[in-house]
């Protein structure tokens, strides 16, 4: 039919131009490279596409700074970088739920309410470093992502792959540590998976264990889980595979992609 070749030749056509216009320089993109090992240390075929989806990235969201901040283009690049690694085989559609990015200097005290199961509602300030709500935006604290980890011999901190893995999870819902699967047998097998690392890796952190590869944060809940194993997952993968070889392969099928076996890796 004529009307289906046509949309796709108009999104072709916009696409180019989203790329044309918001090309990133190669002296910029070496310094991306620079910064963040785990980016530099996957194929060239990945690093092109990564960088294109960048660009495209760069092209559908809107950065907002916050509290004075004035977010640059290397500032938003390094975050298009790190938050298009986890859609690389997804395409940029997968982002299509928000366009907000807010960046502040650092990290946010929040209010908070909750209500008891008394109905009683009590009242707190949460800190926060990143946040990503259903619809978005995705906040960020430019000092945090500043300080994301680059030896995969610490505990693994990248606060940008951590929102943007909620981002993920959020598509079908709130955030539960289950991302949209393709059957329902798919998703009985993610959870009896993830809910078994989660349990493990909880009674470790009670015990006192302070050495770990994920966060401790994730053992506050199982979506904080998720986004903790999604950050060593990219940043540090073969010492993921190494620690949680059973939840590398359900994230290995899940982004079609195994960071541990690239050449830099």
């Amino acid at each position: 039919m004529v009307l289906p070749r046509l949309l796709r030749g108009v999104s072709r056509w916009r696409e180019a131009r989203a790329l044309e216009r918001h090309a990133i320089p190669d002296e910029l993109w070496s310094r991306i490279l620079a910064a963040f090992p785990f980016i530099a240390a996957r194929s060239e075929d990945d690093r092109q596409t990564l960088r294109t989806l960048s660009s495209l990235f760069l092209s559908r969201k809107e950065f907002h700074g916050a509290q004075g901040i004035e977010v640059t283009d290397e500032m938003a690049v390094a975050i298009a970088a790190q938050a298009c690694l986890p859609i690389l085989k997804f395409g940029i559609d997968a982002y299509d739920r928000f366009v907000g990015i807010v960046v502040h200097p650092d990290e946010v005290v929040a209010s908070r309410e909750v209500m008891d199961d008394d109905g009683v509602v009590h009242e707190y300030d949460e800190v926060l470093t990143g946040e990503a709500v259903e619809g978005g935006p995705v906040m960020l604290s430019w000092s945090d992502v500043v300080a994301a980890t680059t030896d995969s011999d610490e505990t693994v901190y990248n606060v940008v792959i951590h929102e943007f893995a909620h981002v993920l999870d959020m598509v079908d819902g709130a955030a539960d540590g289950v991302p949209p699967l393709p059957s329902l047998a798919a998703r009985d097998a993610w959870i009896e998976c993830i809910d078994a690392e989660y349990e493990r890796f909880a009674e470790r952190i009670d015990a006192g264990e302070e050495d770990t590869l994920l966060d401790p944060y994730g053992a506050e809940a199982v979506e904080e889980f998720f986004a903790v194993a999604v950050e060593a997952f990219f940043v540090a993968p073969q010492a993921m595979r190494d620690e949680h070889p059973r939840l590398y392969e359900l994230f290995r099928g899940y982004f079609k992609q195994s960071p541990a076996d690239q050449p830099g890796a």
